[in-house]
């Protein structure tokens, strides 16, 4: 018996099953909790910055699997370059011990990245677009 709270994320190539791994990934580095104080979510990005040099290249590891993805999407190679950029920025701000969480904390490159893949699915397999919006009343 499975527990149905926690479900895999889907192993598939198609455009659904991507979509669906990458957000739950990003979800996971950059908005796991929120801290109460201030009502801000972080992540397991953020989390990892207080390892010293270990922890960011974990972190670093996990955000460019989600340029991996694109690249399997078939993203251009500009794209997966900016990708790139974005995760080693976060790299090399994560590497300054204990102060690293801070700008990283404001800078998320998965985020980021997860726009760009999303721009890009939506573009090239319709399909599978989501429409994002605030719903509003209109008094008549």
């Amino acid at each position: 018996m499975t527990d149905r709270r926690f479900p895999l994320p889907p192993t598939g190539t198609d455009p659904a099953s991507v979509r669906k791994r990458v957000e739950g990934l990003e979800q996971v580095l950059e908005r796991i909790v929120v801290v109460p104080v201030i009502n801000r979510p972080v992540g397991l990005d953020v989390i990892l910055d207080f390892v010293p040099g270990v922890g960011p290249t974990i972190a670093a590891g996990l955000g460019a699997y989600l340029a991996w993805e694109a690249r399997n999407l078939g993203m251009n190679k500009w794209q997966i370059g900016k990708m790139a950029g974005n995760v080693g920025i976060d790299w090399l701000l994560g590497l300054i011990p204990f102060v690293g969480a801070v700008p990283d904390f404001f800078f998320r490159s998965n985020t980021r990245n997860l726009r760009m893949i999303k721009r890009h699915l939506d573009k090239h397999h319709p399909a599978g677009a989501t429409i994002e919006a605030e719903a509003t009343r209109r008094e008549p």
